[in-house]
């Protein structure tokens, strides 16, 4: 599909008896809606600048018309991916959690009905009762084991024992643990860098996190045993104490 400059979208549903539209629609729904169209418009990636478009609302629906997509491209090519209701798990991931939320919605409403339409009116995408956009986040989740660096912010808890664990980008895990694991930890870790062994499901799409559970601590930096290292030398020393100092010499020139 070529980019165009104009995305209209519409929401069709019957509320008391009438039609939803400009003048009657109820608030929730409206906030709503409005939020799903600019989750949808910007993408994760942000290829859209929501402050840079603008918005028309027509009558015979409740319809929001976006003007100023022409390089929006990332948001076409998925449109066009849309035309296939299987392949919802190829989109980005936020437009494809409001497709989901519509789904969902116009199954349990038989009057509710979602349309995308291009600038000449034709209908591009719809969801209602019979469309199939299956909700397949379930499908591109994996079972992993990560090393995660950052600083511990807290950690403990009476009922629920967790870690949680502020990674490098600011954001803040939360991790689960055991008493047993967090009460035979020696060291103090609070408000320290910080290396955990973790496991969790990973969104294959997104790297998306979930289910993060503490499996151990690891040392960020190896330690340092003087003594350990001062008895490894004293044993290779006597060790090697009869060897001749000559033979040792060829060895090193290759001569051996």
């Amino acid at each position: 599909m070529q980019p165009a400059n104009t995305l209209r979208f519409a929401l069709n549903d019957r509320i008391e008896d009438a039609e939803v539209g400009p003048a009657h629609v109820p608030l929730a729904l409206l906030g709503q809606f409005q939020n799903d169209v600019g989750e949808f418009l910007a993408g994760s990636g942000k290829d859209v600048n929501l402050n840079q478009v603008m918005v028309a609302i027509e009558e015979g629906s409740l319809a929001l018309v976006a003007v100023g997509l022409l390089t929006a491209t990332t948001l076409w090519a998925d449109v066009q991916q849309l035309q296939n209701s299987a392949q919802l798990g190829l989109i980005d991931p936020k437009r494809a959690a409001v497709m989901e939320r519509w789904q969902v919605a116009a199954r349990k409403n038989p009057h509710r009905r979602y349309t995308l339409a291009d600038q000449s009116g034709a209908a591009i995408i719809r969801v209602d009762a019979d469309s199939d956009y299956r909700d397949q986040t379930a499908a591109v989740w994996v079972e992993v084991s990560k090393y995660l660096h950052g600083q511990i912010t807290d950690l403990g808890g009476t009922s629920k024992a967790n870690v949680h664990l502020k990674l490098d980008n600011g954001k803040v895990l939360t991790i689960a643990s055991t008493q047993k694991l967090l009460g035979d930890e020696e060291l103090n870790r609070l408000y320290k860098p910080a290396v955990l062994r973790i496991s969790a499901e990973e969104n294959l799409q997104s790297g998306e996190l979930r289910n993060l559970t503490l499996l151990g601590f690891e040392d960020s930096q190896p330690s340092w045993d003087a003594t350990a290292f001062g008895e490894l030398v004293r044993k290779g020393t006597q060790a090697w104490a009869d060897v001749p100092d000559d033979w040792l010499e060829s060895l090193r020139s290759g001569q051996g």
